[in-house]
């Protein structure tokens, strides 16, 4: 059995719009950060922390494989929001599902320079993964090789995301809030959106 193991990391930093509502509220609500990084109809919300994310279906030589991964979101006392792979499964395949093994740990977090906000971060995420048969045969190397650059992919996309969805969204809720219910929400130790 030829056990295989595929990297990747992206890293962002990236400034923030400017609003009177700090980004940091709009970090303290995991649901919203994650459905701004991901199709809406792809992830259901297991518990307040947990989420399940169906990816959508990858072509890799010749499988089609449907990860669902289950994702831990939480947000620390400094703004930074942590993510962390709990669970994954393949759907489409046995012979993989029940040799596979996914890591994925990422870090979002607020910083202050020259009175402008920044977020920084960075996402790692490592498969390992028992090839079958057919694919066995195939020099590792090259395996490899596709597998890194479809992790890379992977990545890519949610980077994109982040820079473009997750910056529209903030700015989106940050208008709909008034400063009335921000200054309550600093009076009552809430973040908004659990007014």
């Amino acid at each position: 059995m030829q056990i295989v193991k595929f990297t990747a990391d992206r890293s962002v930093d990236m400034a923030v719009p400017k609003h009177s509502i700090p980004i940091q509220h709009y970090l303290r609500q995991p649901h919203r950060l994650v459905r701004s990084l991901v199709d809406s109809n792809r992830i259901k919300q297991v518990s307040d922390d947990e989420f399940c994310l169906t990816m959508r279906t990858l072509s890799f030589f010749g499988f089609d494989l449907q990860p669902t991964v289950f994702l831990r979101v939480w947000t620390e006392a400094d703004g930074t929001v942590r993510i962390a792979s709990t669970n994954c499964e393949i759907r489409g395949i046995d012979y993989i599902n029940q040799r596979f093994s996914l890591e994925l740990v990422g870090k979002l977090s607020p910083y202050e320079q020259q009175g402008q906000t920044y977020l920084s971060g960075r996402a790692d995420l490592q498969v390992q993964v028992a090839l079958p048969p057919p694919l066995s045969f195939t020099p590792k190397a090259i395996v490899e090789s596709a597998g890194n650059s479809l992790l890379k992919s992977i990545l890519s996309a949610f980077k994109q995301r982040l820079m473009h969805q997750l910056l529209a969204d903030y700015v989106a809720w940050a208008n709909t809030g008034t400063d009335s219910d921000y200054s309550r929400s600093i009076l009552n130790g809430k973040p908004m959106g659990e007014i």
